[in-house]
């Protein structure tokens, strides 16, 4: 693996197996490692997803890490962007690595990597990402960004009850090695100047924006009551990360919905 400059990344270590790495690298920052310190992991056995959900996949198939901030330098407001360049540094790495056409990993706010089909618009899961933050807003800010990404996982592997949901690289790109060093490596040489330009007060909105397959579709809205809705899904709001969605015969300004708010989000139905 390649070691990013020094004036970005403090700590990186490959471990053969952890609980969940975001549990590791929270303990880093808790004992005092500075940012950007990361941790990846050949297996994870208590890896986890939003709204207590597992992330589970076989020793050696994904590439599993988190990403440790002490992001001060951020108001509490604008701390899901650190989420965001996460997202977008591992959706360009997964197409270089694939060799897959630019555009073709999507974000599906508020969490998700997915990809979809271009016949039948089918949208299946190719990773996903959770933040968990302590202390915002004051000096001990601390905030982990873990990604599961489903990286040489042969389809003929995927569990039964997910095969229909999921993807992985290797499906996207038939008959290629998924090389997860090479795949660790673009990542983190894409995600040093994202967190640079954060520092200096700049979001590649235009970017995000753009890999959004929410945006312009209808979801369904789950809320955390077990009610749910059908709306249309407008946009994005670059400045505070909501999604901006409309319900059927509203008119007016588009109602924003945060992360917070949310259980989940499907398009069309899928993932």
């Amino acid at each position: 693996m390649v070691l990013p400059p020094e004036w970005w990344l403090t700590r990186l270590e490959w471990l053969d197996r952890a609980s969940s790495t975001n549990d590791v690298v929270m303990g880093w920052l808790r004992g005092g490692t500075a940012e950007v310190c990361i941790a990846f992991a050949d297996e994870q056995s208590a890896g986890r997803g939003r709204n207590g959900r597992s992330w589970t996949a076989p020793p050696g198939t994904g590439l599993l890490g988190s990403i440790g901030f002490t992001p001060t330098w951020l108001q509490p407001v604008e701390q899901w962007k650190l989420a965001a360049v996460v997202s977008l540094a591992m959706a360009g790495a997964g197409e270089s690595v694939a060799h897959l056409t630019p555009g073709t990993i999507r974000l599906k706010w508020p969490n998700d990597l997915v990809a979809q089909d271009a016949e039948t618009g089918e949208v299946r899961k190719l990773a996903g990402v959770l933040g968990e933050t302590e202390g915002l807003g004051t000096s001990e800010s601390r905030a982990v960004i873990g990604i599961g990404l489903n990286a040489g996982w042969a389809p003929a592997d995927f569990p039964r009850d997910l095969a229909a949901s999921m993807t992985s690289l290797a499906q996207l790109a038939p008959g290629r090695r998924i090389d997860r060093d090479t795949l660790a490596d673009a990542f983190l040489i894409g995600l040093a100047p994202l967190v640079q330009g954060l520092r200096e007060g700049q979001f590649p909105a235009g970017a995000w924006r753009a890999r959004q397959l929410t945006n312009g579709n209808t979801v369904r809205l789950e809320w955390p009551d077990g009610t749910a809705e059908t709306v249309l899904a407008e946009d994005v709001d670059t400045e505070t990360g909501a999604l901006l969605v409309r319900a059927p015969g509203e008119t007016g300004q588009p109602r924003s919905v945060v992360v917070g708010e949310i259980r989940h989000v499907r398009v069309g139905g899928a993932v």
